[in-house]
């Protein structure tokens, strides 16, 4: 039985991991595509498909390490199709966006679209808001409607559709994943069940004419392989330690620490309208989250 202090510590270990891990993703995006080390195309393409090897690789170790081995294939393919259409639309819409969004903005936009769809997903199941709530929307609401207004740092409209349209995507994959007995297998399925589409964009790649390079190639890799796969692995892991609320809070941090990543790795500035407004989506999202505690 492991000691309940060494048990929080692994919790807060994967917590940071996964957190980071979930940032990084914005950050290597951004530094593939705005330095033309590849092409939006190619790097979902690679990312999906390592992802799909790394998650396929842990759940064996998984199965065949921690627990005695089966007749069925861990491997056999959970998940569904229209759960990997969901990810393949977040991955495609998610790379083509950080063309002309910057790092933090990006995340900001993706993180602010999934709860806002979960909220409006809970409003049609008949879920009642609490003032509390309205406030907490209004309040998030407020903070993009800034971020975009004229005059700031504000991203592209193409940009802001393409990155929503992720974020709802995620959120839909989300919803679809909440009733999962073991959520790690159902995502290493998603991730296989989505790899003819990613061979129909490497096909369509290979017949024409791409920029790709080999560092282009290593950043989509990375972040299919390890901020991706096993990022989604530990994260895994930690949520068994993290309540609902908990777990809802600490995603607040994600944006944050892709905006640091995208000031030391890509020099983008941190301005003060981003600040401001950042401030008041991520706020109006606390809002929400402790009150449906």
């Amino acid at each position: 039985m492991t000691h309940p202090t060494k048990q929080h510590l692994i919790t807060l270990c994967f917590t940071l991991f996964a957190l980071v891990a979930f940032a990084a993703n914005s950050v290597l995006a951004r530094i593939a595509l705005i330095e033309n080390n590849i092409d939006s195309l190619s790097f979902t393409g690679l990312r999906l498909t390592s992802g799909a090897i790394m998650l396929a690789l842990v759940l064996l170790t998984k199965h065949y390490v921690l627990h005695k081995p089966s007749i069925q294939s861990p491997l056999s393919l959970a998940g569904s199709n229209t759960s990997a259409g969901l990810l393949f639309i977040y991955a495609l819409s998610f790379s083509i966006a950080y063309l002309s969004v910057e790092t933090g903005t990006g995340a900001l936009i993706l993180f602010g679209a999934v709860q806002i769809t979960m909220i409006v997903y809970q409003l049609a199941q008949g879920h009642r808001l609490k003032i509390v709530e309205w406030a907490g929307i209004i309040l998030a609401f407020a903070g993009l409607v800034y971020l975009m207004l004229p005059n700031l740092s504000s991203p592209s409209l193409f940009g802001l559709v393409l990155m929503s349209i992720a974020g709802v995507a995620w959120a839909g994959y989300t919803i679809r994943g909440k009733s999962s007995i073991d959520p790690l297998t159902a995502t290493t399925g998603n991730f296989i069940r989505s790899l003819p589409m990613c061979i129909g964009l490497l096909v369509y790649i290979l017949t024409t004419q791409h920029t790709l390079t080999q560092t282009g190639v290593w950043l989509a890799l990375i972040s299919g392989a390890i901020t991706s796969g096993i990022g989604y692995a530990l994260w895994y892991v930690a949520l068994k330690g993290l309540s609902a609320t908990q777990a809802g809070v600490v995603q607040l941090f994600v944006p944050v620490i892709a905006a640091l990543g995208g000031v030391v790795f890509v020099q983008e500035p941190i301005t003060l309208s981003f600040v401001l407004a950042s401030s008041m989506i991520l706020f109006g999202i606390l809002l929400i989250t402790l009150q449906r505690r």
